[in-house]
């Protein structure tokens, strides 16, 4: 599978993890490299836009993705 479209832009990698680069590798391999429909960043780029993506939230997340989708589609 090809990189995420999100990668290069993404804050949470780019900027929070900054000091933990031994766990935002474990990150990426896993959900920006491998299989990016299943991380809860990607999820909520799609569904409502980039925007609405709350910058702490981390790629495993995934039970707060409904709640942040339903809200921006609210708006």
């Amino acid at each position: 599978m090809a990189d995420c479209e999100c990668l290069a832009t993404c804050i949470f990698f780019n900027d929070k993890m900054a000091n933990m680069p031994g766990t935002a590798d474990l990150y990426k391999a896993r959900y920006c490299k491998k299989d990016n429909t299943k991380c809860a960043r990607y999820m909520v780029f799609k569904a409502v836009g980039k925007t609405k993506v709350p910058t702490d939230l981390f790629p495993n997340d995934v039970e707060k993705v409904k709640g942040i989708i339903a809200a921006g589609e609210r708006k």
